[in-house]
């Protein structure tokens, strides 16, 4: 691969990480105004609280 090929593909590859960044942000930002205290982190606590909880659910219980 050349210099320009790489130059390129270095130019796509930020374009894509700038376009990622902001919808994360925008994210962030829309669930902070919808009840989300700290925006995608309580998103994240909340989605791994309730995959616990519905692991648990899904544990057959012993009969003793």
């Amino acid at each position: 691969m050349n210099a320009d090929v790489l130059q390129r593909k270095i130019a796509k590859l930020e374009s894509l990480y700038d376009q990622l960044q902001s919808e994360m942000n925008y994210l962030d930002t829309l669930l902070k105004e919808v009840g989300f205290e700290e925006g995608l982190k309580t998103l994240k606590e909340a989605a791994l609280e309730l995959k616990e909880k519905k692991k648990n659910e899904d544990t057959p219980k012993s009969s003793f």
